[in-house]
């Protein structure tokens, strides 16, 4: 057997080979990297970098999802306008519309709470765990395997979370060859600071999305709570403004073209390293239902909210997130139409496979088990988008999460499934919550009858096998309705108490139901872990090869994102998308009056207008362009996730957010191409300008550092 599935710190070393704008790397790994950081410009040394407890690095935290930064004492945290979107929502109504018209909180108690769902994690700790995780595991089954190492990983979590300050994960890195314990602070009271309206935080909307030129405002405030301690407590008017050792100063000094850029987040999920076979499937099957799923499901939200303005409220979080995914996965199918990815990749594999033939302790079985193993991922894959087609209903995913909860209660805590144990308790109660603020019965009772329809037209292979005859008929949708309670927020959470006998004995339909498929759901969940936990043997003992193989290039070796904190640096960078067209790298406040027309979605604030107008530009006009940067490219490693997070100049201080790709850039989640590989940032002297000029936000302007230019 080839000998390279434990990598030890040297082979992480990388060259200088290593390109500037590739590679989300974690922080520990920077150290391997003081040659590039100061090739690139970058004035903060790499042990400052790679070090958690000190800045700049102290001040990036993450939010579900995004990420953010500290920008002041008193625990004030800035992110994307679009991560602060459920809490906007959540505080709006008709007559109070915070996303229509922004909010402002001019005084502390006047600041509004995020939700239940709403938290900021600090990052402090990440130890190297993957012995503790991996040994002994290869003799086993693939669903045994699988279950030793998720035993092993709730035990060092339930170890790390003695502190109930903290929040621990452990997860794998590599693509399972390495495992790090990753230690949280999780500040559960978070409000909404302000926000601007989203004709300005949302301008350009979906037309808009994942395009450039931009004229997106796309930011937020938010502010940590913690207990009189000091220490996360639960939601409070006692809490105190969370105290935050560090925070980055507000740079109003701007970029040109060229200058070098630092970004600090928490990157969500990257494929880098999939094989060729892997490409095809996304590109050929996975993408293209997706993408029809997600048309279909939204056209469906839109017919049954039609004129009901409470009910479009309601959902309009929802349909963002749908048009969110839906732009990025047909921007993936355009991107492996535009380049043939998938021969990329081909070419590379051949490579791999003819290097890893000559290597005298290969083995001999390693490559033909890995395909294996990927080809039975597919196909159940297409299972599970099947059975997920069939269930798009609110009120049945709330059913099902409290029948198994009851059932995961009967055992001892370390013996639960993730998610339902006792650290999970106040998920759950926040997702049962959360749900009366994106739920309207007639629109989930159209949604699930139209999966229903859908599911139906599938092909028959994909389906279950058992689910047909499980689920109702389309005419019968509408009884399930009428005949459950769960569509009430108390009756939801009241169940998380109930036991499992009780709830099969309910006459609640969806509780019925969530029964009644119970079974069918384990069988489908019992096979994904046989096909993970066989992935989890032998795609590490691949990735060990191919860590080899590109270090025996000189080629760089960083791990897909993962949601966890990394970092990546790049520079202030045009592109040219097609021959005889260069775009960027700056977009201007004039370029928001000329994209105006007075309709959804490029509808600007006449405050702002007046001001571009009157070219009340101030401190924040830019002595190259004339006039306020709004957005800006850089060829910086992002990928989901990294909305929200911090672009720092070379000393490490916030001139900018990042929030969006463009749309040629989508397909770097499985191929970094640097030659059009760009990520768009707010300019920060455009947000510091709306805040002055539009908006008057003057007492959070003035509860922040900033560092102005000299003139």
């Amino acid at each position: 057997m080839y000998k390279l599935l434990v990598l030890p710190a040297a082979l992480l070393a990388v060259s200088g080979a290593t390109r500037a704008d590739e590679g989300q790397w974690q922080p520990h790994q920077l150290l391997q990297l003081k040659a590039e950081l100061k090739k690139t410009g970058i004035a903060i040394p790499a042990e400052k970098l790679a070090d958690l407890s000190k800045h700049p690095m102290s001040a990036i935290v993450s939010t579900d999802g995004c990420s953010a930064s500290f920008v002041s004492p008193d625990g004030l945290v800035v992110t994307n306008h679009h991560c602060a979107y459920d809490a906007i929502q959540r505080n709006s109504t008709p007559e109070h519309n915070y996303i229509a018209n922004g909010f402002l909180a001019r005084t502390r108690a006047a600041e509004l709470p995020g939700g239940p769902n709403l938290r900021v994690y600090v990052t402090d700790k990440v130890e190297d765990v993957s012995a503790r995780v991996l040994k002994g595991l290869d003799a086993m089954s693939g669903r045994q395997r699988h279950e030793a190492a998720q035993k092993r990983i709730k035990a060092l979590i339930a170890e790390c979370e003695t502190d109930k300050m903290y929040r621990c994960s452990v997860p794998s890195f590599h693509r399972g060859a390495e495992y790090y314990r990753i230690r949280q602070m999780m500040i559960r009271d978070v409000r909404l600071v302000y926000a601007p309206s989203d004709k300005i935080g949302n301008y350009g909307g979906d037309i808009d999305n994942y395009e450039w030129p931009r004229h997106t405002g796309d930011y937020s405030f938010l502010r940590a709570y913690v207990g009189k301690d000091g220490r996360p407590a639960d939601p409070s008017p006692d809490n105190v403004p969370y105290q935050s050792k560090d925070f980055l100063v507000v740079s109003a000094e701007g970029l040109k073209a060229g200058d070098p850029i630092l970004l600090a987040g928490y990157p969500g999920r990257t494929s880098r390293y999939k094989l060729p076979v892997e490409i095809r499937y996304a590109r050929d099957h996975a993408y293209p239902l997706q993408v029809a799923e997600y048309q279909a499901d939204l056209d469906t939200i839109a017919s049954a909210t039609k004129g009901d303005d409470a009910a479009e409220v309601r959902y309009a979080s929802v349909v963002k997130g749908i048009n969110n995914k839906m732009k990025k996965t047909q921007g993936l199918l355009d991107g492996f139409a535009r380049k043939d990815l998938a021969a990329i990749k081909d070419g590379q594999d051949a490579q791999f496979r003819a290097w890893y033939a000559q290597q005298p302790n290969k083995s001999a079985t390693m490559l033909a088990e890995l395909d294996a193993a990927i080809a039975a991922d597919m196909a159940l894959s297409n299972e599970e988008f099947a059975y997920t087609v069939a269930t798009n209903s609110d009120l049945f995913k709330s059913a099902r999460t409290l029948y198994r909860l009851a059932l995961e209660k009967q055992k001892p805590d370390e013996d639960r499934k993730a998610g339902y144990q006792l650290r999970d308790m106040s998920f759950i109660k926040a997702r049962m919550t959360r749900l009366e603020q994106s739920y309207d019965a007639k629109v989930d009772q159209a949604r699930f009858a139209a999966g229903l329809a859908r599911y139906a037209k599938l092909d028959a292979a994909s389906r279950p096998q058992g689910l047909d005859a499980l689920l109702p008929s389309q005419a019968g949708v509408a009884a399930l309705y009428q005949q459950s309670l769960l569509g009430d927020t108390a009756q939801r959470v009241a169940l998380m108490d109930r036991d499992a006998a009780s709830l099969a004995a309910s006459d609640d339909a969806f509780v019925k139901l969530a029964v009644k498929l119970h079974a069918l759901g384990m069988s489908l969940e019992e096979r994904r872990m046989e096909v993970d936990g066989n992935l989890e043997r032998i795609v590490p003992q691949y990735m060990a090869a191919v860590i080899a193989w590109k270090k025996s290039q000189g080629k760089p070796v960083y791990p897909d994102a993962n949601s966890t904190l990394r970092v990546t640096y790049g520079t202030v960078s045009a592109y040219s998308p097609k021959d005889g067209v260069t775009k960027g790298p700056f977009t201007t406040v004039e370029g928001i009056v000329e994209k105006h027309t007075g309709k959804e979605p490029f509808v600007a604030p006449q405050a702002l207008i007046e001001a571009v107008k009157a070219k009340r530009y101030g401190q924040f006009k830019d002595p190259v362009l004339g006039t306020v940067p709004v957005d800006f490219l850089s060829s910086a490693d992002t990928t989901g996730g990294n909305s929200g997070s911090a672009v720092m100049n070379k000393h490490g201080e916030l001139i900018g957010l990042n929030f969006d790709s463009t749309y040629e850039s989508i397909t770097k989640d499985w191929y970094f191409d640097t030659a059009i590989t760009r990520a768009i940032h707010l300019d920060i002297r455009y947000m510091l300008w709306v805040m002055k000029e539009v908006d008057h936000a003057d007492n959070v302007l003035k509860e922040m550092t900033i560092k102005y230019p000299k003139r």
